[in-house]
């Protein structure tokens, strides 16, 4: 039986890259076992390697996935790691939702490390977000720090509330814990979607730092 939901799995992974109009399927492999997927093959651009498991994070049944595709690019798309640099800054400065000048950008053989410090977590992931687009980068180390400014009961109770609002999540199966804005996720859900909606909810919190997401798939 194990066997025949893998078998599926791996189709319906397959089917949703075929879907997924910014990618070329035909050059990303799939296996499956145990509810795990890995995403094998090559892109062109880092963009697609994430696009593609996001994609593969959609499917029904799914517990895990590795994303091993590599990123090659043509000779006329590389980028100096200066030029990256730059490309990076700018685009730092031109998004809204990132606090001027508080991250710094270090480019090393087409890796891009961010660093410095945020107020919410938001800010930090709009800094990835921001630079993980850019032509001619391998993949996005992001170390920027959150700054914790609530009390660990507040932090909790406003996340079971956020979960409550949701339509994509059932609180009734989730339990949190806060610990100076680190925040620990247990139980399980029906998805791997609902699992990720679950550690965004809880990233969004004022306060959070870190979430330790142990919330199990369990179909």
């Amino acid at each position: 039986m194990k066997a025949n939901n893998d078998t599926k799995l791996q189709h319906d992974v397959l089917t949703e890259l075929e879907w997924e109009p910014s990618i070329d399927a035909s050059k990303i492999g799939v296996t499956a076992k145990g509810g795990v997927v890995t995403l094998t093959g090559s892109v062109s651009s880092y963009a697609d390697k994430m696009t593609a498991e996001r994609a593969a994070k959609r499917i029904y049944g799914l517990k895990a996935v590795a994303n091993d595709i590599k990123v090659r690019f043509l000779a006329y798309e590389e980028k100096s790691d200066t030029d990256i640099a730059a490309a990076a800054v700018s685009a730092l400065k031109w998004d809204a939702s990132v606090p001027s000048d508080a991250v710094q950008v270090t480019v090393r053989d087409g890796w891009i490390t961010l660093e410095g410090e945020a107020e919410r977590y938001y800010q930090k992931y709009a800094a990835e977000r921001a630079v993980r687009t850019l032509r001619g980068i391998k993949g996005v180390v992001n170390n920027v720090k959150l700054k914790a400014r609530v009390q660990p009961g507040d932090v909790q109770d406003k996340i079971e509330a956020a979960f409550k609002r949701s339509a994509e999540i059932d609180a009734r199966r989730i339990s949190v814990e806060a610990h100076d804005g680190r925040v620990i996720l247990y139980g399980s859900v029906r998805s791997w979607t609902e699992r990720d909606e679950a550690e965004q909810a809880a990233l969004a919190a004022p306060g959070v730092t870190a979430v330790e997401n142990h919330v199990a798939v369990a179909p």
